[in-house]
């Protein structure tokens, strides 16, 4: 456990390792979160990979972009798209998934409940 870090967290990957506008899958608490770096900073978002429209685990291959003020990931089956921050299926609200927390401390990616 890193010193900074609440017991909570897990770490995932550097970040380094996920390219920019760009997700990853990581196991954390035995649940798949689709973890994204968005922009060539340090911004890192986390929500759950399973997409209930196509009843696929796909969102971390998703395309990142935004719709007006809200920063998306785009389902790569059926497009629906989901909101990085709060996890909102914006099309489908039914089939929203949980956002996990995310930040990113000594180049290292960690998530969180």
């Amino acid at each position: 456990m890193h010193r900074d870090m609440p017991e909570r967290f897990t770490v995932v990957c550097p970040l380094a390792d996920i390219l920019p506008d760009s997700g990853v899958c990581a196991l954390v608490d035995g649940q798949q979160v689709a973890v994204f770096r968005v922009g060539g900073e340090d911004t890192v978002y986390a929500i759950g990979n399973y997409d209930a429209n196509s009843n696929a685990a796909v969102l971390s291959r998703g395309l990142v972009g935004n719709l007006g003020e809200r920063l998306v990931v785009a389902s790569p089956i059926y497009k629906q798209h989901f909101d990085l921050r709060t996890g909102e299926c914006i099309e489908a609200p039914q089939h929203s998934v949980q956002a996990w927390r995310a930040r990113v401390v000594d180049g290292a990616v960690w998530v969180g409940q």
